[in-house]
């Protein structure tokens, strides 16, 4: 069974930085369409960033130039670079992944950033 498995949100102080990671089982991890997403109280999941199998990325304006998403394939691994975090980054981050005719979720991480 498939399984997707966040790590790294935490609370941090506006101006912080956090890096989560998504550790992904199963053997389909190197063709696989990552994506990070997240969802604030109250608000639909948005779309965070996103990178192919061969490494092309893409993000939402608002984390541009502040946020990198990059992968390991020889650890099955995405991870996401938050820097410059701003209170309205505030959500839970879920990690997606696609291959093939599948669609995966993580369980999703908090991130805080707060005084």
């Amino acid at each position: 069974q498939v399984q997707l498995v966040e790590s790294g949100g935490g609370l941090v102080q506006p101006g912080g930085s956090l890096r989560l990671s998504c550790v992904v089982s199963g053997s389909y991890f190197s063709i696989a369409f990552m994506a990070w997403y997240r969802q604030a109280p109250g608000k639909q999941r948005q779309l965070v960033a996103a990178i192919t199998h061969d490494g092309t990325t893409n993000y939402a304006d608002s984390v541009k130039g502040r946020f990198t998403i990059s992968r390991d394939n020889a650890k099955n691994t995405v991870y996401l670079q938050m820097n410059s975090l701003k209170p309205e980054d505030t959500a839970v981050y879920y990690c997606n992944g696609k291959w093939l005719a599948y669609d995966y979720w993580g369980q999703g991480t908090q991130v805080t950033v707060s005084s």
